[in-house]
């Protein structure tokens, strides 16, 4: 751009040779602002491919050290001030409909012809004015996964499976429209999962609102928030997996979310998820949760949330039967169980979650519990879990933690393997128990998980696990104390 500004100059100057000599000052002036605008378009562009926008202006580089002062002049250096985040820069930039509204802005004030914005595996197209934005999207997660060391040679499995083979798009059209929508192709059928339009828009300085209306993704609990290319394990937490509602984790509906310089809240209320069931009334879910960073600075981030959930099941979904995930999703022998479970009327379940990191390292804890209304005035059947997790950048990279959402995201790698540099690679821990005995004929289990993940950029991934597990079930096909292990491993491109 500037080069196109130079090139104008010396277009004036040789169409007016009395220029060359002496220009006029209004002259002068309109070359400097015309560069002056270039400059500010180029910073733009520049700011919305890094996703720096709204970043806090960085401290200056140091300079090379300045010669001592006499002694008389002198002066104390000034304390260091730790200068706080507005969100995280090692994360990749948010595609149009998770941008918060200043980006957005930015992007739609910035125009500069047709451009095409490459940051996460597939390019983001805006349209010469600015006003319209598009993003095509994808997830290929294969896993392959072998169990072993099992009592009983039904659970003895080596198994492959997609955890999600996903095609879609989203886009928008001004700083306040989106829209997203993907269908997965995982299990050789197509499965509509996030379908859903918005608006979002700024109440004051440091305080932002979206609503969504359509399929949405649950905003519940720590794992359960993030989605299925972003966990640090192949499989999220107990506490994700079975402290959920009937209906699973999308549902038909509306969700309002605020967001603040520290946390956000959201509330959503749904009915059922997409199926072609319209014969009675669907169930209604009433699901909240909001998160809070009490500190908050360039490589340290404190992280506390809590989530409910109330249900009101539809009387075509009364059976409340439960089969999970302990040893590895591709198992499906390997459950902890609770046994037929016929005659529910609805569920409410709760959890916390407290966890953060300090540079590479990060952990997590989460808990929760959830109530089963049974018809007849039976007793309640309740459901237990929780989990500590952690992990280690070992490459020095942070954990790929996003503060607007208070959960997982993609992360931007310092030194990708195809720059030339190692990635970042991460170890993790995990241990995660699960309780259904509050039923006769109801199961727990434990597992304790070891893993390592391999980020080749910030949208390529390989990872491992290796579990051990223990169960106790009381009903279904292996009963009794049982314990094994699993090794699981993944190949994952997400764009």
């Amino acid at each position: 751009m500037i080069l196109r500004t130079g090139a104008a100059l010396l277009a004036l100057v040789a169409a007016t040779p009395a220029l060359a000599q002496t220009p006029t000052q209004a002259e002068l002036a309109e070359l400097v602002r015309a560069q002056a605008a270039e400059i500010a378009a180029l910073r733009a562009r520049l700011d919305r491919i890094e996703g720096q926008q709204a970043l806090a202006a960085a401290p200056a580089p140091a300079s090379a050290p300045a010669q001592t002062p006499p002694p008389q002049v002198a002066q104390a250096a000034p304390p260091q001030v730790r200068r706080t985040v507005p969100f995280a820069p090692q994360l990749v930039p948010p595609g149009p409909a998770d941008r918060d509204v200043a980006q957005a802005t930015a992007a739609r004030d910035n125009p500069s012809g047709v451009t095409t914005e490459w940051g996460a595996g597939l390019p983001v197209f805006h349209s010469a004015d600015g006003v319209y934005t598009f993003k095509p999207r994808g997830r290929i997660l294969a896993d392959v996964s072998s169990t072993f060391g099992s009592r009983s040679d039904t659970r003895n499995l080596t198994t492959t499976g997609m955890r999600a083979l996903r095609l879609g798009l989203e886009g928008g059209v001004g700083a306040h429209f989106f829209y997203q929508m993907e269908a997965d192709f995982s299990e050789n059928e197509v499965d509509v999962v996030t379908a859903f339009m918005g608006w979002r828009n700024r109440i004051a300085p440091g305080i932002d609102y979206d609503v969504r209306a359509g399929h949405l993704f649950n905003d519940r609990s720590f794992e359960g928030s993030t989605g299925s290319d972003s966990t640090p394990f192949l499989e999220r937490t107990t506490v994700a997996t079975a402290i959920i509602p009937q209906r699973g984790f999308y549902g038909i509906g509306i969700m309002p979310r605020l967001f603040w310089k520290t946390g956000h809240a959201s509330l959503t209320v749904t009915g059922d998820r997409v199926d072609g069931t319209q014969a009675v009334s669907d169930g209604r879910t009433v699901l909240g949760r909001a998160h809070w960073n009490p500190v908050k600075t360039d490589d340290t981030v404190m992280h506390v949330g809590i989530w409910g959930f109330d249900e009101s099941l539809s009387s075509a979904a009364t059976t409340l039967t439960r089969n999970t995930v302990i040893g590895g999703r591709f198992n499906g022998a390997l459950r902890v169980s609770t046994g037929t479970l016929l005659g529910g009327t609805g569920t409410t379940g709760y959890g916390v979650e407290l966890g953060g990191y300090r540079g590479p390292l990060w952990v997590m804890g989460e808990a929760g519990r959830r109530n089963a209304r049974l018809d007849g005035g039976r007793s309640d059947f309740v459901s237990k879990a929780w989990s500590l997790s952690g992990g280690f950048f070992i490459t020095g990279d942070l954990p790929p933690y996003n503060p607007r959402l208070g959960s997982f995201g993609q992360p931007k790698v310092k030194r990708p393997t195809f720059d030339g540099g190692p990635g970042a690679i991460e170890l993790t821990g995990r241990y995660e128990s699960l309780d259904y005995t509050d039923l006769v004929t109801g199961g727990e289990g434990w597992a304790g998980t070891l893993g390592v993940n391999w980020y080749l950029n910030s949208f390529t991934r390989v990872q491992v696990n290796a579990i051990h597990w223990d169960t106790d079930n009381r009903s279904g096909a292996v009963t009794g104390a049982d314990s094994g292990e699993t090794v699981s491993a993944r190949v994952a491109v997400t764009f």
